[in-house]
């Protein structure tokens, strides 16, 4: 696995020359070792259509006068670090001007990602056109004659489209363009073709060369696309608009396929393309930090400048984050998680017709994730087709209908011991009218009130007695052999144009709705999208309410931890060395402009408590990388130790004896 790798884009309008002209051999290798740099992305051909070597399948930049591909390539390799190749394969705007007819289309004939040729910006191609046919030239040529370690296609997936080519194909074969699930089936063969042509045409000159498709998100429940690749390259940059949040939803579920993968971030203050932006040191320590916690390798965005020179601060700045990592990865080659719960991801089963979407995941998985970290439970990510038989609970968020294939599987996994966490309409049939395993309650409809209030039997966490507004939608339900954890409170009445009281929504009227959270031998059922309603307000309620449902359904918990909210922990297993690595993490990023997620401080936590069920007797814990032995106790396979301080990351390794 590469864990400490450099994306270097490199899209050079024409407009812009000399190019290159500032490219040293030495300077470049200087920067490399500055940023402790193991593998660094470099261009063949850019999103504006530009070849940075030269070429016969396509076109050199016209302002390049010499072979910089190759050149950065042999300067990469002199000092041991590899080099896999960026193709743009999706964009290419010196072709897009002169066969438009191969651009993809909406039902309205507008291209993408602009509507336009009068306005800045790339257009996507169609691989369903003969634009496929000079995208293989390419690759052809480039695997060739280059020593390269790989290959990086950019902007491809799945995509739809209406251009003459789709529209024509789908005639031949005599569907209707009019049916978008016919048109559907054609993206998808459309998308196979591509790959598998890439696939074939790269194997016949270098078998076993590694290969990514990049399309921005690795699809959950779609194992088809991800093994289309070689390995993953999770596209995650947190002030680029996915968030600190996306990366651990994304590596949860990407770590269970059994590939290898990479966190992708950037140094970026935002994202692609902006030149002169550079983040705090500390976040790219901790974005870093997050990704080896996780399972993954490291690479890192930055931009060359278009004369070829390598920035200085730019690989300082990386400096600072790889040579931590660096000293981390013994501990984390071929290392597994361990987990207590799977979250069984709503975009990975078919995403029901009344859940929202928003951006690269529904608020559901993301409203999830967030409770899991924030509680500290061991957690997975996964889809329809994993062992749900490898987890003690399952957790299905919001909107999971369950159909009879669905169905067989959780019954099995109820009859070997499992529990189920089931929330809003998670349960019911496709069509939402029963319920399609015995949670302990009858299905009575979706509740008329939205926000109405919930009352909890139990003392919910921090807070104290009192009915709490919850604001997802409910649905109403009555007891069937369950027992009551807390009941549903009915407001006056909804709010609207007569009817409304103060400034937002209508209190409690103490009248009860009913039951709204149970348990039974199966599980526990909330009835409320709790996930989505915490994605979107964040009430600690909610959270509050989720973990002592999951505390009640984990009673042998593997891990616990005084971790504040904002920590993050993970126990990853290297078997091979008869290890378990815990790894804590802490930082708190904070909204800087309109919508920008940044850490610049890290605040030590002191005294950080932890106790880790183990399967195997623990010899030996202690601090990594720093090899400092760190006291601690057992009872049974129950053993204890206490961090002294948390500062960003630490690794803490307990060696075990094997059954």
């Amino acid at each position: 696995m590469r864990f400490r790798q450099v994306h270097l884009d490199y899209h050079t309008s024409e407009a812009i020359t000399p190019i290159g002209a500032r490219f040293d051999q030495q300077q470049f290798q200087e920067m490399l070792k500055l940023g402790c740099v193991d593998s660094v992305t470099v261009f063949s051909k850019c999103h504006h259509g530009w070849s940075y070597h030269p070429s016969e399948a396509g076109v050199i930049h016209p302002g390049l006068s010499f072979d910089l591909l190759g050149a950065q390539i042999e300067a990469a390799h002199e000092i041991h670090v590899k080099t896999p190749v960026y193709l743009s394969a999706g964009l290419d705007e010196r072709l897009a001007r002169l066969h438009p007819e191969w651009l993809i289309r909406d039902e309205n004939d507008q291209t993408n990602w602009v509507k336009g040729f009068m306005e800045p910006g790339y257009h996507q191609f169609c691989m369903n056109t003969p634009y496929l046919d000079i995208l293989i030239a390419q690759t052809r040529e480039v695997v060739s004659r280059y020593d390269l370690d790989g290959l990086f296609f950019d902007i491809v997936g799945v995509r739809k489209c209406y251009c003459h080519s789709c529209i024509e194909s789908m005639r031949r074969e005599g569907g209707d363009p009019r049916d978008e699930k016919a048109m559907r089936t054609l993206w998808e063969k459309t998308y196979a073709n591509y790959t598998a042509r890439v696939k074939e045409a790269v194997e016949a000159i270098k078998p076993g060369l590694p290969i990514f498709h990049n399309g921005g998100h690795i699809a959950r429940g779609r194992r088809d696309l991800a093994f289309m690749n070689d390995h993953l390259e999770l596209e995650s940059l947190p002030t680029g608009g996915w968030g600190y949040d996306h990366f651990p939803l994304s590596a949860r579920y990407a770590q269970t396929l059994g590939l290898d993968f990479l966190g992708m971030t950037g140094k970026f203050h935002t994202s692609w393309g902006e030149f002169g932006g550079y983040k705090h040191p500390n976040a790219l320590r901790y974005e870093t930090a997050l990704s080896i916690a996780n399972g993954a390798g490291c690479s890192i965005g930055d931009q060359l400048h278009p004369d070829g020179h390598m920035d200085e601060a730019t690989y300082a700045l990386i400096g600072e984050a790889y040579r931590e990592v660096a000293d981390k990865e013994a501990w984390c080659t071929l290392a597994k998680n361990v987990a207590d719960v799977a979250l069984l991801s709503l975009e990975s089963t078919g995403v029901h017709p009344k859940a929202k979407t928003e951006g690269r995941r529904p608020p559901s998985d993301a409203g999830a994730v967030r409770i899991l970290l924030e509680g500290k439970i061991l957690f997975d990510v996964i889809d329809k087709e994993h062992d749900f038989t490898a987890y003690k609970v399952l957790i299905m968020p919001d909107y999971v209908a369950v159909d009879d294939g669905l169905c067989g599987k959780l019954l099995q996994f109820l009859q070997r011991g499992g529990k189920i966490l089931a929330t809003g309409w998670s349960g019911l049939d496709p069509e939402g009218t029963r319920f399609m395993m015995d949670l302990g309650v009858q299905y009575s409809g979706v509740n008329p009130f939205r926000p109405d209030y919930f009352r909890p039997l139990f003392k919910p966490g921090s807070l104290q007695e009192a009915s709490f507004v919850f604001y997802g939608e409910g649905q109403k339900i009555g007891l069937n052999g369950g027992t009551e954890l807390g009941r549903r409170e009915d407001p006056y009445f909804n709010r609207d144009g007569f009817t409304f009281c103060s400034h937002q929504h209508t209190p409690s009227s103490y009248v009860s709705g009913g039951p709204g959270m149970v348990e039974n031998g199966n599980g526990i059922y909330i009835a409320w999208n709790v996930f989505e309603d915490y994605a979107a307000k964040g009430s600690l309620i909610v959270k509050e309410t989720v973990l002592y449902a999951l505390n009640r359904l984990l009673p042998d918990k593997t891990l616990h931890t005084n971790l504040p909210a904002q920590g993050i922990v993970t126990l990853q297993e290297q078997r091979a060395e008869n290890r378990l690595v815990n790894h804590l993490l802490y930082a708190a990023p904070v909204r800087r402009g309109e919508s920008i997620e940044v850490i610049e401080d890290i605040i030590p936590v002191y005294n950080v408590e932890v106790s880790v069920q183990t399967k195997g007797l623990v010899t030996r814990v202690y601090l990594a990388p720093q090899m400092t032995p760190l006291p601690f106790s057992c009872e049974g396979r129950t053993v204890r130790y206490t961090v002294p301080v948390l500062e960003c990351h630490q690794m803490v390794v307990l060696d075990y004896e094997s059954d």
